[in-house]
């Protein structure tokens, strides 16, 4: 229909828009809610409007408060910006309207999935014979993975935590390092693991754990179903943690390996960088983001499991009505049922990119960290990490003097960062993940930033 062709067609074109303009405008905008509201909190109207005016009255009230997350200069949160054809296939994705749950659904949203699955885990070094599930992102993907390591380790010790509960099951004990990620905890608090659990591993000067203090506890209480958690990806450092002899003693131990590579796993798709992430593939499963390092639009993450029966009997559900519905399904791998078709635009990115290209993309990011560290320092930062990934910490002397300087070069537009404390200090958090950064960005915005500090 010719109304919905033009509907659709002004849709890209302010999509386009605003992409165009996003290495140009202020990145980060100071908010002002009070006139967002007035544009966006008006009366419920009565009546119907044209598609075309909703939209437009859409994209006129919101552009104020839009905050330029897809350039090359946004670097806080350690969030990417869309390639080109992953955004495009999402959009069609959403005019397709599939539903990713089963083949009955959508036969082509399921291919989808397994073909960019295949990949993902080729591009990451991880075994070919793990299930993969699309989900929201890591968060989700830590949660789906915990509960399988949850019903597997208290299935060794002969309780079926499913039909039972926790209620009377034996212990669980859950070993992660003192700087692991905030959501392990918060997974562990909605699976009623609880934080108790965690039994803290001390961690070195750049953040990643101290690999003979695991071993050791590892060694400790070998009666005690236990799940260890490593991350590949320090959100403030970047650090990894050592992998491989960690991966051989857990699987001696019968112990489950739980790895939380929302975005060091893809270290992986390096030849530069893999060797940090040595020894991965030996971990029961893994967690990793798309919307990060892959830079596809939000709400893609990806669960990926070594057992896929376990993955499968730990978060899937039968029902009446789902019978001869299409056989096994990849929404037995994720929590959520009717959900968009996320496969297309991880298979778009891929295709896009490449093995080298995808390659090229985590090896630029990480050198250009380096020139912002080795730039800012020169300028008289203080560096405070190892810069081994995407992640940079600095600081600017008094936890005051570095908050104000957060405060100006937001305020000021050129580029955003975000603050973080580490080791009790206030820090000037830097990720650099977004595909179309370049040297010229990264000069321009360490230009900014220590020109603000000059006027404190």
């Amino acid at each position: 229909m010719s109304d919905r062709s033009e509907l659709f067609r002004r849709a890209a074109e302010i999509a386009a828009a605003f992409r165009a303009s996003a290495a140009d405008r202020p990145v980060g905008r100071s908010p002002d809610l009070q006139g967002l509201r007035a544009g966006l909190h008006v009366e419920l109207p009565e009546r119907r409007s044209e598609p075309v005016e909703v939209l437009e009255a859409l994209a006129k009230a919101a552009d104020p408060g839009l905050v330029a997350t897809v350039g090359p200069r946004y670097f806080g949160f350690v969030v990417g910006g869309a390639l080109d054809a992953a955004t495009a296939a999402d959009m069609v994705a959403a005019g397709w309207d599939q539903n990713g749950f089963s083949p009955a659904l959508s036969p082509a949203a399921m291919v989808a999935e397994e073909a960019a699955g295949t990949w993902l885990k080729e591009l990451l070094g991880l075994p070919a014979t793990a299930s993969v599930g699309f989900a929201t992102g890591t968060q989700q993907a830590n949660t789906i993975l915990l509960a399988a390591a949850r019903q597997q380790v208290l299935a060794d010790r002969r309780w079926d935590v499913g039909e039972n509960g926790l209620r009377g099951a034996p212990p669980v004990r859950v070993l992660a390092g003192t700087e692991r990620h905030a959501t392990i905890d918060r997974s562990l608090r909605l699976l009623g693991i609880g934080t108790t659990a965690v039994e803290e591993v001390p961690t070195d000067g750049n953040g990643a754990v101290q690999e003979a203090e695991m071993l050791e506890r590892l060694r400790s209480n070998p009666s005690v179903a236990t799940i260890v958690c490593l991350q590949a990806g320090n959100v403030n450092t970047g650090a990894i943690d050592p992998m491989r002899r960690i991966c051989e003693a857990a699987k001696a131990a019968k112990t489950w390996v739980h790895v939380d590579g929302a975005f060091g796993l893809w270290a992986g798709a390096s030849p530069q960088l893999k060797h940090l992430v040595d020894g991965v593939e030996l971990a029961d499963s893994w967690s990793c983001d798309g919307h990060k390092w892959l830079n596809v639009p939000y709400d893609s993450g990806y669960a990926f499991c070594a057992h896929p029966q376990i993955h499968s009997n730990a978060v899937g559900y039968n029902a009446a009505y789902l019978v001869g519905a299409g056989g096994a399904t990849l929404g037995d791998l994720v929590l959520d049922s009717s959900r968009r078709a996320r496969g297309f635009s991880t298979w778009a990115a891929i295709q896009e990119l490449g093995r080298f290209g995808i390659a090229d993309m985590i090896e630029r990011s990480c050198a250009l960290a380096r020139r912002f560290a080795a730039t800012l320092g020169e300028g008289g930062a203080e560096i405070h990490n190892e810069v081994v990934l995407n992640q940079v910490l600095v600081g600017f002397g008094s936890d005051a003097r570095t908050e104000a300087v957060i405060k100006g070069v937001q305020e000021e537009g050129t580029c955003w960062l975000g603050g973080t404390t580490w080791r009790g200090k206030r820090l000037i958090r830097i990720s650099v993940s977004n595909w179309s950064t370049t040297e010229e960005d990264v000069d321009r915005s360490a230009s900014a930033i220590l020109q603000v500090a000059r006027t404190l």
